[in-house]
């Protein structure tokens, strides 16, 4: 089906018998979808659909980084609560403090962080009393 178009030969002449002839071989056989509507086809247009399918595909996930601190905060905030140790508990915000520090300082895409340090005394007092009743 590489061949190029002999002249005299109409475009629609010439692509209907190559289709034809595809068809006649069975080169679209066992094509994927055979026989089933083409999923997606009804929902609005979206110019990112192939960029939002790529990453299902892929089983890739993307968050802009200020998204993707405001998510580890949460996490970690979750770990402080299980957490046993003060020690531990002074590590995970310290951890999450310089993410947050850095984000702020270098993201430039994205929606803006509006996340500041947490304050560790703070946080080691919520857990304390947490912790006691």
């Amino acid at each position: 089906m590489t061949e190029r178009k002999p002249p005299g030969v109409s475009w629609e002449t010439w692509i209907d018998r190559q289709i034809r002839q595809g068809m006649e071989s069975g080169d679209f056989d066992d094509l994927p979808l055979t026989g089933r509507p083409i999923p997606g086809l009804d929902r609005p247009r979206d110019e990112m659909w192939w960029v939002r399918d790529k990453l299902r595909r892929e089983n890739v996930s993307y968050l802009p980084p200020t998204l993707a601190v405001r998510k580890e905060l949460e996490d970690t905030l979750a770990k402080v609560g299980r957490s046993q140790r003060e020690s531990e508990v002074r590590e995970l915000v310290e951890a999450i403090n310089a993410k947050i520090r850095r984000v702020n300082s270098t993201a430039t895409a994205g929606p803006p962080s509006t996340l500041v340090p947490l304050d560790v005394d703070r946080v080691v007092d919520r857990w304390r009393a947490a912790r006691a009743s």
